[in-house]
């Protein structure tokens, strides 16, 4: 396998990695406050992901920082075609990390109510934009010769982006859902799962309809399997929803979410971004590639430091795997944060 091909498999995994753990921390910031009947509750929901939304994200990171090294020319073009979303994702993702942080510093309900909000909707964006991107990025988008993004900011309005935004925001939802029935006890584990019983049919015809979309026009037995195979994967979460098991449905959906991202990455490959009406502007791998010294630099980076980063970060949901239940105490009036929801037994 040529170094290009290897660091763009690479960076396909970190995106994947991403919106595997991103995707329910997305799902429970968007659902907590509806599924939160009171303070209590509300913090409890959000204590699940407490432990670990902030190394999620550093998976984004990773794949940004290998994407500018590895393909400079992909990163250039993504970052300045893709300005305005991009923007707003981060200004959300930031609105959103203040918020868990600083939700428990104060009691004052009209405090905790307003990070709730900044919470939900520091999730709700992100869903909606990186859906967008993502479809449009594999779809294409009007780009030059000189390999840079045309015509502004319109493609966000595009059919293809609006299918992409709608879809993971309830595939995320769906993740998160069933990740909140895996985490949480009582009441709140039976709501999370009414959630996702509801919302599944849904992202299940969402999901389908998207990625007939993408995977069609350049569908290989590769492309085709790996979509299938996210669809019945779903279901199958769903299916196991039902019937009570919580950690096999959450697998589910962990897998629908990689398996759509290598779908999609293995139907924009060889190109790392698409240009239309022009094929022939279309950006490839090898043509962003970086020189082949620095790959190989990356390449020994990544061999030695990349093992460490799983095994820690394997840890940290191992440590905290026990579901959360609420104390035998609270009640509407009591305050809560975060902070404060107590690890019971291990579901």
């Amino acid at each position: 396998m040529h170094l290009t091909t290897a660091w763009f498999t690479v960076i396909a995994f970190l995106w994947t990695g991403y919106f595997v753990l991103e995707g329910f921390d997305f799902g429970v910031g968007v659902l907590a406050p509806l599924l939160g009947r009171d303070e209590p509750q509300r913090g409890a929901l959000l204590h699940t992901i407490g432990p670990v939304w902030d190394g999620n994200e550093v998976w984004v990171i990773t794949a940004v920082g290998a994407t500018f090294a590895a393909f400079p020319d992909w990163y250039a073009s993504l970052t300045s075609g893709f300005y305005l979303p991009l923007v707003l994702i981060i200004l959300a993702l930031i609105v959103r990390g203040v918020a868990l942080e600083y939700r428990g510093k104060r009691p004052e309900p009209v405090w905790r109510k307003r990070a709730d909000i900044a919470i939900a909707a520091g999730s709700l964006l992100p869903a909606l934009g990186w859906g967008a991107v993502i479809a449009s990025m594999v779809h294409g988008v009007p780009m030059d010769a000189a390999h840079t993004v045309t015509g502004g900011a319109a493609w966000i309005l595009r059919p293809t982006a609006l299918l992409g935004a709608a879809t993971f925001l309830a595939l995320f939802a769906t993740h998160g859902a069933l990740f909140l029935a895996l985490k949480t006890t009582g009441a709140l584990r039976t709501r999370a799962r009414t959630v996702a019983l509801r919302v599944g049919p849904l992202t299940v015809a969402l999901l389908a309809a998207f990625l007939a979309w993408m995977v069609h026009p350049h569908r290989t037995g590769v492309t085709v399997a790996l979509a299938v195979a996210a669809l019945a994967c779903l279901a199958g979460g769903i299916a196991a929803t039902v019937r009570g098991r919580d950690g096999w449905a959450f697998t589910g959906t962990a897998a629908t979410v990689a398996l759509t991202l290598a779908a999609l990455f293995a139907t924009l490959y060889p190109d790392v971004l698409p240009s239309t009406p022009n094929p022939a502007n279309s950006l490839t791998v090898a043509g962003a590639a970086s020189s082949p010294y620095t790959l190989t630099i990356m390449s020994w980076a990544a061999a030695v430091f990349a093992p460490l980063v799983l095994v820690y970060q394997g840890w940290t949901y191992w440590v905290f795997r026990r579901r959360i239940t609420l104390p035998a105490t609270a009640s509407p009036a009591a305050p809560a944060s975060p902070a404060g929801a107590a690890a019971g037994r291990r579901g």
